[in-house]
């Protein structure tokens, strides 16, 4: 199983690939992640790519593809989590995996409107510790303000006022639309309302994913949750 999420800062594909990686076992791979394990082994992508993360400076797509082919040169099942995020790079991945005959199974787009992202975003806090996240409404900690892991005190990131949480959904949008319109096309994506619990998006994902392999003549039992 191949797959790719997609979804708009807040949607929750990070905690969806999260989830679908532990049922099925598949290796999910974070760009994000890739880039600090290669920076923080000093590999020469991995330094050249900290040359721009500490500036703020987007990474180029070569740097990323290089490291995203690396990540999939040993397994034949994965999950790419937000990735990719432009046509461009969605172009250069299946050019990638038709050099690896690995085409992808399917794109899952978790869509969420803006005004539930607001919600969900601007009540977020964050652990400068543990980096261990909490909600005002939705996760609130056992004692307000302190996390409950390592007693710190909790913050709300910058990106997380309603300001910057529009700025940046209405950037996703910019450079999403034609990549939605690219796999749409391509007749695999899959869009999923992101409005819903965090279990009945699995479910929901659950269902997508056993249906694919029945199409796809796979037979496999995976633990329920």
């Amino acid at each position: 199983m191949r797959i790719v999420f997609l979804g708009p800062p807040g949607s929750g594909k990070g905690t969806q690939a999260q989830i679908v990686a532990k049922t099925r076992g598949i290796r999910q791979i974070s760009t994000g992640d890739l880039l600090r394990e290669a920076a923080d082994r000093g590999t020469p992508a991995g330094l050249k790519a900290r040359e721009y993360m500490e500036k703020g400076a987007l990474v180029p797509d070569s740097i990323v593809i290089g490291l995203v082919r690396e990540a999939i040169s040993d397994t034949d099942q994965f999950i790419l989590d937000g990735f990719p995020r432009n046509l461009e790079q969605a172009e250069t991945l299946d050019g990638v995996l038709k050099e690896m005959n690995l085409p992808l199974d399917a794109i899952i787009t978790i869509d969420v409107p803006l005004e539930k992202l607001v919600e969900r975003l601007s009540g977020r806090l964050t652990c400068p510790e543990c980096n261990a996240i909490y909600h005002t409404v939705y996760n609130p900690p056992r004692q307000k303000g302190l996390c409950d892991k390592c007693g710190k005190d909790l913050y709300q990131r910058a990106d997380d006022t309603p300001a910057a949480i529009t700025h940046r959904f209405e950037t996703y949008k910019k450079q999403t639309a034609p990549l939605i319109q690219y796999y749409n096309k391509k007749g695999t994506l899959i869009t999923v309302d992101g409005t819903k619990s965090i279990k009945e998006i699995s479910a929901d994902i659950r269902d997508i994913i056993t249906r694919i392999e029945k199409d796809h003549g796979v037979q496999r039992s995976y633990p329920s949750g």
